[in-house]
């Protein structure tokens, strides 16, 4: 643009931006407006050059945004003066207040796990135990065998994939298995002396490998006795008397009731959690629902399961149940949060691994074995 365009008025006749901005108003000049009011008008600032290519892009991003803002890019775009775009003759009335995004849909509670399967899974198992527990109580004893070589092999298997600990797994299993027979064959003593033996076993089985985390490892190793076949040999203790399979069956239901009883219930009504460092899904109403379906069926295992029980030391027993089997499923979840995993296992659909059954079973039958034993006598 030359100098002399900056300061010229426009010829007569004619309106233009420059005139009134830059010289003054002008006299008889029409309002000032965009570029566009006079198809015909002489422009003294050039339109700038659209090209062919994208709209958008490079350096020149925002002379185009001008141009287009201002006015029309092509010479056949133009409009009559007065006249507006038909999209700005009737603008929508913009509203004051924020709008707000749409709330979400309410979701339903999900129980988080395949729950056709978990019920499949079972009522397979529940077949399997009942049958084996009422036929020969030496095929039970080795169902119990089998669960506690299982749960040693998972346990010991995320120790060393999560934390590198090492724990041998051939003498924890030889000695938990043995653990569990010498529990119903010799009773109490017999499971003592296979502990011992077993923990020994782990010592020194463990020195034939590297020093470095041998402390660690043995450590890990008789904590995993202990923890899995040492809790599951009170289960044969209690199949050894003379109505035990009675008694192993009032163990299993209301280990089972109370679970059932606290999902149910945390899972309609739940809403103060009850250690949400260690389980955030556990309720304080779930352990009330526990504490209510344990007690429930301990007064009526007691009363028609088991000879010479009575309701009242059924409601004990339950409640007994209800706070041993929520300690035992709250100190896997401390283990498995540790651990940094959901499951100890995937070998039960809709379960996860046998430990994960195992949690609250393994710290409930040494409680309900000394009970029954107050209660009713060891015969």
């Amino acid at each position: 643009m030359s100098d002399s365009s900056w300061g010229a008025p426009p010829p007569a006749g004619q309106t233009g931006y420059w005139g009134s901005t830059m010289g003054g108003p002008v006299q008889g000049a029409a309002p000032a407006g965009p570029t566009y009011d006079a198809p015909e008008a002489q422009q003294t600032r050039p339109m700038p050059i659209v090209p062919d290519g994208p709209a958008y892009g490079g350096d020149q991003d925002d002379d185009r945004g001008a141009a287009r803002l201002s006015g029309p890019l092509f010479r056949d775009e133009t409009f009559q003066a007065g006249e507006l775009p038909a999209e700005t003759q009737n603008p929508e009335p913009m509203s004051d207040v924020p709008q707000q995004p749409p709330a979400p849909a309410p979701q339903k509670k999900s129980a988080g796990r395949d729950l056709s399967a978990a019920i499949g899974v079972g009522v397979g198992l529940g077949v399997v135990i009942v049958a084996s527990l009422f036929i020969v109580k030496a095929v039970f004893v080795g169902v119990i065998a089998i669960a506690v070589v299982v749960g040693l092999w998972e346990l010991t298997s995320r120790l060393k994939e999560r934390k590198e600990i090492r724990a041998p797994l051939v003498p924890l299993a030889v000695g938990g298995a043995a653990m569990v027979v010498a529990g119903y064959v010799r009773g109490a003593e017999g499971a003592w002396v296979a502990m011992a033996l077993t923990a020994l076993a782990t010592l020194v089985w463990r020195m034939t490998e590297r020093p470095e985390g041998y402390l660690k490892d043995v450590t890990a190793g008789v904590f995993a006795a202990f923890y899995v076949p040492f809790l599951a040999t009170f289960v044969a203790l209690m199949l050894a008397a003379g109505d035990g399979p009675w008694r192993v069956l009032t163990f299993l239901l209301l280990t089972v009731v109370s679970d059932t009883g606290a999902y149910a219930v945390g899972w309609r009504f739940g809403k103060h959690k009850l250690a949400p460092r260690i389980s955030p899904g556990k309720t304080r109403e779930g352990l009330l629902g526990a504490v209510l379906f344990a007690m429930v069926a301990g007064a009526l295992c007691m009363h028609f399961l088991i000879d010479g029980g009575a309701w009242w030391q059924g409601l004990l027993l339950g409640l007994a149940v209800a706070a041993s089997a929520t300690l035992g499923d709250l100190g896997e979840s401390m283990i498995k949060r540790d651990l940094g995993i959901k499951d100890m296992g995937t070998l039960l659909p809709g379960h996860g691994g046998i430990m994960d059954r195992l949690d609250s079973l393994l710290p409930t039958a040494p409680v309900v074995w000394l009970l029954l034993v107050v209660f009713v006598g060891s015969a």
